[in-house]
């Protein structure tokens, strides 16, 4: 019986390569040789993302598209052979989003990485989907506009972000990937291509397929071209250090400072430790004193930009004098090197942590009047196990990142649950801008109102029958 079922395993196999070879004979009739990568010969790079905790897997086909058309090729070939198909931009999400399917195609868009037209007249920038925020920046800063967006990673690219509605420090008055995108391209699981939006702020014309497909994470759609908004670059701007001894402070201050007509472009949240870990690995000496830095319990970081020098100057004033008024321990006003290095090592703070031997990384998102409430629940919850838990975060829209360092399994799904559950009992959401992706797809589908889970479902079904885009992911 041994032999006999050692036989059949061995025809199993035999007849899964045979159907599997259909696959990569399509492929390579729409490929250029350099573009398809099967097993063996496709870089480890490609098994994962950047999230932690999460398993590489390897695909079986790795597909550069050069076009949309390509694009398209590729994925009708995959439905009519029903092969899951995982879309990737750069890499660095943090949530398994861009994780492959056992026996999958991963589709790079690395070689459709053209700017097609930055229009100034309207503000508009016309993208590929492999267009990276680096190269975006760069071709801008030419003309005198930027994308506001700042996710923190430049190296990603505008596909990427909008597949998961990508955030970042600059939302407070800029918005996320969804305020910034007017338009996409995008192919869906039968190879259609549809084009949606356009160089336009105001549409009422049926469904906003758009904004359907913006943070669906290549589950519905897989998005090919960009139109995204722009903006002239500001000529003045001040970085503000703001010390408090007490988070019921802070609760306080945000509000004030956003209702005192100077919207600042940034404005976080950092606790004390995690100002004095990055400034100690910046080697960046931010000038307070050392009884601030003793007393302070938690810091806000506010940027403010405007065009004109003389109204920055009133605005600093007005926040400065509301900040203390407050409860600020002070308010200090930092050099353009000292703001650059800290706003530069608090957009690397996913890379500090990880290095420090953080598990998992959490983007809960809540009320911003909650934060006080919802960081004295971390204390208690971080007591009760006996874990290190880190914030630092987005406070002028509620977003806070935490670092968890667990290496119990076990504790750390437990701690994970907890948290996501006092986020949604304070009026929040389970994932800001990093999305659900495989790594918290348990605790979404746990927590989330099951009716809505269902008309996801619905709509993912009408968007692809068979199931083929990234499946496994957010539902």
């Amino acid at each position: 019986m041994r032999k006999l079922d050692s036989v059949r395993v061995t025809f199993t196999d035999m007849a899964s390569l045979q159907s599997i070879d259909p696959l990569v004979t399509k492929l390579r009739e729409i490929l250029r040789d350099d573009c398809l990568m099967v097993e063996d010969a496709i870089s480890i790079d490609y098994f994962h993302d950047e999230s932690l905790g999460t398993t590489p897997v390897p695909p079986r086909c790795l597909v550069y598209v050069t076009s949309t058309l390509e694009c398209a090729q590729v994925i009708a070939t995959a439905n009519d052979l029903k092969v899951p198909v995982t879309a990737r931009g750069s890499g660095s999400g943090l949530s398994g989003g861009a994780l492959p399917i056992q026996g999958g195609i991963v589709i790079s868009f690395e070689k459709m990485n053209q700017i097609l037209e930055i229009d100034t007249q309207n503000h508009t920038a016309t993208l590929e989907a492999g267009v990276t925020l680096e190269q975006l920046e760069l071709s801008l800063a030419e003309v005198g506009f930027v994308y506001p967006v700042y996710p923190g990673e430049m190296s990603a690219t505008i596909g990427g972000n909008v597949a998961t509605n990508a955030g970042g420090m600059r939302a407070v008055k800029y918005g996320v990937t969804r305020h910034n995108v007017l338009g996409v391209e995008f192919v869906t699981a039968t190879g259609d291509v549809i084009s949606s939006g356009g160089k336009f702020v105001k549409s009422s014309s049926g469904y906003d397929l758009t904004q359907l497909v913006i943070g669906s994470e290549g589950t519905l759609a897989l998005v090919t071209k960009v139109i995204v908004a722009i903006t002239p670059i500001p000529q003045a701007s001040v970085t503000l250090l703001i010390p408090f001894d007490k988070l019921s402070s802070i609760s306080v201050a945000i509000p004030e400072i956003l209702r005192s007509n100077c919207t600042p472009s940034i404005l976080e949240y950092v606790d004390a430790v995690g100002l004095k870990v990055m400034a100690s690995r910046e080697g960046l000496d931010l000038g307070l004193p050392k009884a601030i830095q003793d007393e302070a319990r938690a810091y806000l970081i506010c940027m403010l930009e405007e065009a004109d020098p003389e109204g920055l100057e009133k605005q600093q004033l007005i926040i400065s004098n509301q900040m203390i008024e407050n409860g600020a321990l002070d308010v200090y006003e930092l050099s353009k090197s000292q703001a650059l290095r800290l706003l530069r090592v608090r957009e690397a703070a996913f890379w500090v942590t990880k290095e420090l031997g953080a598990t998992d990384i959490v983007d809960i998102v809540v009320p911003r009047a909650q934060i006080p409430n919802f960081m004295d629940q971390i204390d208690l919850i971080a007591q009760e196990y006996g874990t290190i838990i880190s914030a630092v975060g987005h406070a002028g829209d509620g977003n806070i990142h935490l670092s968890i360092f667990e290496n119990d399994h076990a504790i750390k799904g437990s701690i994970m649950s907890k948290l996501y559950r006092i986020g949604l009992d304070l009026g929040g959401a389970i994932s800001a801008e990093h999305g659900i992706g495989t790594a918290k797809r348990p605790y979404f589908l746990d927590l989330e109102d099951p009716t809505k889970l269902e008309l996801m479902r619905r709509i993912k079904y009408a968007f692809d029958p068979n199931g083929i885009l990234n499946p496994g992911k957010v539902l």
